[in-house]
């Protein structure tokens, strides 16, 4: 069984990336190095989301095509293109953006794709805890 934050560290935020990478290179003129430099990782990564070898296809389409979210990741895009990587403004709007995916329940379709046979009572749960916030516990 996967906790959400698990789903969170292996599958979405991979996505998020990718599509933050491909969007500062071909919106922003960026280049690989700086992009990786704001987003955390290696430039051999930030090729890696650029290629596509890496952030699950699907689930990046699947987020591209939810209006709110796609219109957060280009608020997320704008401020790093300003070099606004490291700013608690920056940070507030990536952590808003996965709140929003888990708060929305986005989170639950995720997982179903990468489990199938979750026991519904703890699917069950795992929702109720999702939709009270922070602080809340089985």
């Amino acid at each position: 069984m996967l906790l959400p934050v698990e789903i969170e560290t292996k599958t979405l935020i991979p996505a998020l990336r990718a599509i933050l990478a491909k969007k500062l290179m071909d919106m922003y003129n960026m280049q690989e190095e700086d992009i990786s430099k704001m987003l955390g990782v290696t430039q051999a990564a930030i090729s890696n989301y650029i290629r596509g070898t890496r952030g699950n296809p699907e689930l990046i389409t699947k987020l591209l095509s939810i209006k709110e979210v796609s219109d957060m990741i280009d608020g997320i895009a704008s401020n790093l293109s300003t070099n606004m990587a490291y700013t608690p403004a920056s940070l507030s709007k990536f952590i808003g953006l996965c709140n929003y995916i888990k708060s929305s329940l986005l989170i639950c379709d995720i997982h179903h794709n990468l489990e199938t046979n979750i026991d519904e009572a703890v699917c069950k749960e795992c929702e109720n805890m999702l939709l009270k916030g922070p602080g809340s516990s089985f």
